[in-house]
């Protein structure tokens, strides 16, 4: 309890508020990258709180709503193919592909299921020998780590029908691409703090000289947020952008060298297919040749896809933080959290999905 009301205490936010009304003088657009700090920015009604010079821009953080609906449509064939388990974390199993969703193909019959991590799966794998068991490998570089142990665990054990189709993303490279493209203008990024437990501070250190705007990596609790936000107030303000740590509870400039080492043995770097961003140079991990034979990619053979998103879903352009949820006609009318139409309003991270909960609300 002690640690939690330290994070929470009430003078300190008042004190950080004060702080940044004081500093802002002049208009700052920040963008926060994860899911997670959207969902506590709105919970604890920290853009409210704010002074009207500071805009906050919610990024595309959230890997569920960050797989392309390619990659939806290709999870759904490969649910179809006979003898194949697939297990999958729960917010996937409910976001649309083209013309399904792994939901859906569930109730058609076919073996799908919600696990809580990979090593789950292994226990599937074991208890099926006769069934392939194919381990949908999403989310950022927090997940890839457990992903790469089970590919270990499996070589270990001869497991040989366990496999991974790696949808994994890097969060570097998109950061990258989202500054290179330009469509929206902003003074400073709220970095990661999942992410960032696993690779650290160094590899952000590439913003500041090339874009000339600051990154601070921050917590997940309304004191993280505020004390990050006072932060990169300040580097605007005095013209000094860089890379600072507000988590230094759980983050190191040099990262989890351990669970590093874990994807670099395991994983290529390769290119990625993001929603509403496209193909993304070095922004995805594929499994080395040496284990072709837990690649899903490599064992099965995947029909060629052509993907189609939801008619009317503004979720990409939600991601890349050029439009908010408010600008899509969709929005808690046609698209709500019981018949959601894109991926943004189905995972608990998600920006639409925060918006119904805890503002924004239209119609």
């Amino acid at each position: 309890m002690k640690f939690i009301d330290e994070y929470r205490n009430t003078e300190l936010g008042k004190k950080l508020i004060d702080s940044i009304h004081r500093t802002s003088t002049r208009p700052v657009r920040l963008m926060e990258f994860c899911g997670g700090h959207t969902v506590s920015i709105f919970r604890h009604g920290i853009r409210q709180l704010l002074p009207p010079a500071v805009t906050m821009l919610s990024g595309p953080g959230c890997p569920v709503c960050v797989t392309a609906a390619g990659d939806i449509d290709r999870v759904i064939a490969l649910s179809c193919f006979p003898g194949v388990i697939i297990a999958t974390f729960g917010d996937l199993i409910r976001v649309p592909g083209s013309h399904s969703s792994l939901q859906q193909s569930r109730a058609e019959g076919n073996d799908i299921r919600v696990v809580y991590s990979a090593l789950e799966t292994l226990d599937i794998a074991r208890q099926n020998p006769n069934l392939a068991t194919v381990m949908v490998g999403i989310g950022f570089e927090t997940t890839a780590p457990g992903i790469a142990a089970s590919i270990l665990q499996a070589q270990q054990e001869g497991l040989k029908n366990y496999h991974v189709l790696s949808l994994h993303k890097l969060t570097p490279p998109v950061i990258k691409a989202i500054l290179d493209a330009g469509e929206t203008k902003f003074d400073g990024i709220i970095g990661p703090g999942h992410v960032s437990t696993i690779i650290g501070s160094n590899p952000y250190e590439f913003i500041p000289p090339n874009y000339g705007i600051g990154c601070v990596i921050s917590g997940f609790e309304p004191l993280d947020i505020l004390q990050s936000i006072n932060m990169l107030v300040k580097q605007a303000e005095n013209g000094e952008p860089k890379v600072e740590i507000a988590y230094r509870r759980a983050v190191r400039p040099e990262g989890n060298q351990p669970a590093l080492s874990l994807m670099a043995k395991v994983f290529d770097i390769a290119a990625a297919t993001w929603r509403g961003i496209g193909s993304v140079p070095g922004s995805g991990l594929k499994p080395k040749p040496e284990y072709r034979n837990f690649d899903a990619e490599q064992v099965f053979d995947l029909p060629p896809i052509e993907a189609e998103e939801p008619s009317g879903c503004r979720c990409g352009e939600i991601l890349r933080g050029v439009k908010t949820p408010l600008d899509c006609r969709l929005f808690n009318t046609t698209c709500t959290p019981e018949h959601p139409v894109g991926p943004c309003m189905v995972s608990s991270e998600g920006t639409c999905s925060a918006y119904h909960l805890y503002g924004g609300k239209i119609g």
